[in-house]
């Protein structure tokens, strides 16, 4: 395995090249942190804008990661000033309902003592004649709140029955909603957008300007949209035709939407590790196997050589670069302790040698539920599609390609 000699802010690096990337990145957050302090919530919503504004570029993790501790600490101060209003207004409904109570005990009291004084004298009849105008107005109000309670009640129990029996109704509404939205997402893909229209980003890293790779004019749109954007992937005639997200941990997007809302449906999104920039020896990406067959819910269905035969070719585009790949390889795998000494795909990104590389290769060949004929040597680029498989605990149903162009 290569040694790892270069370290910029506790992350290591294996190539000088990336190691300098990363001393660039360090130096455009110092720049952009000057006189900044993250206990100032004007400084974190300043910085935050300027993220969102497209002014600067990162070209490694140590930038991302300075990105996302932004946007994380711009949450939580939203998050707190929502808070704190939500607490001022359950605050005025409290005493709202202290002073509305207060003359309904009186009634109540009065009703409790009427029925009390009854019991004492069977014979005796208690009538709202023998209470004061303001006292019967009061026990008017007090036995219409307990007739509309048990209708609120019954009201209830029909919404529940009700509820209990549309769930999966609105389970697959939510899916459709979030099926329309990827669609909409599919519009953008390819729009106008002012980087088309000839505007550049060059960031001042060093004496002379650096330009970062182009983004591909057909997803300049979306990147600007949401900036954590990484390329799209796309298997023909099938549903999965999904933006691919990356952020600096493979937790983020189990449940939450391209727009960074909370969604159980999670976005499709490459492994923290992978750099689209500089590239891997393998991309991996991974989707949750939703029952609704969205994101890679049908995925499994490659389990069927009849279905590779018919999907054999997956296109998927980094926002830097088109690719297009040829399935090779489909397996079942599970999710392994630290201490097995099993093959785990998903630590396969880059080999350190072609020997290390044709062993990965062997053990996915001997894996695989089927010959597809398709093979690959030292140098190939691959792609890793990856999601739950339920057929045992912490098991992954896995898809590998060969990039063909």
């Amino acid at each position: 395995m290569t040694e790892i000699r270069w370290t910029v802010e506790g992350r290591h690096f294996r190539s000088q090249d990336e190691y300098e990337a990363a001393l660039r990145d360090k130096e455009l957050i110092d720049s952009i942190t000057q006189n900044f302090s993250k206990d100032n919530p004007k400084d974190i919503e300043r910085v935050y804008n300027e993220l969102q504004s497209g002014r600067y570029r990162f070209e490694t993790l140590v930038g991302r990661q300075f990105d996302d501790n932004i946007y994380e600490l711009y949450e939580r101060i939203k998050k707190s000033e929502a808070e704190k209003l939500e607490q001022r207004r359950l605050k005025k409904e409290k005493h709202k309902r202290t002073r509305a109570n207060r003359p309904q005990r009186t009634a109540k009291a009065a009703i409790k003592a009427a029925n009390s004084k009854g019991k004492k004298g069977k014979k005796e009849r208690i009538s709202l004649d023998d209470f004061d105008s303001d006292m019967q107005q009061e026990i008017l109000k007090v036995i219409k709140r307990r007739e509309r309670g048990r209708k609120l009640l019954t009201a209830a129990c029909v919404v529940i029955c009700i509820a209990c029996f549309g769930y999966l109704g609105v389970y697959y509404k939510v899916a459709a909603k979030s099926a329309q939205e990827f669609d909409e997402l599919a519009k953008l893909k390819g729009s106008a957008s002012y980087a088309a229209q000839g505007r550049g980003v060059k960031i001042h890293y060093t004496d002379e300007d650096t330009e970062a790779p182009d983004i591909l004019p057909e997803y300049e749109t979306l990147y600007n949209k949401n900036k954590r954007l990484i390329g799209w992937l796309k298997i023909a005639d099938t549903n999965i035709d999904y933006p691919v997200m990356q952020t600096v941990d493979n937790e983020y997007y189990l449940d939450h939407n391209f727009n960074q809302e909370s969604d159980k449906n999670g976005c499709i999104f490459m492994d923290y590790q992978c750099d689209a920039v500089h590239g891997n020896d393998n991309f991996i990406l991974y989707g949750h196997h939703m029952k609704s067959g969205k994101m890679f819910g049908a995925l499994n269905k490659y389990s069927q050589k009849s279905y590779y035969e018919d999907h054999k070719v997956i296109q998927f585009d980094t926002i830097y670069e088109k690719g297009k790949y040829e399935v090779m390889y489909v397996f079942r795998s599970k999710v392994y302790s630290e201490e097995d000494v099993n093959f785990k795909y998903y630590q396969f990104i880059d080999a350190g040698s072609e020997k290390e590389f044709e062993s990965y290769i062997s053990e996915m060949e001997r894996m695989a539920l089927y010959d597809t004929g398709v093979t690959a040597s030292y140098g190939d680029r691959l792609l890793t599609l990856s999601t739950c498989d339920y057929q045992e605990d912490d098991g992954r149903f896995v898809v590998v390609a060969k990039k063909v162009a």
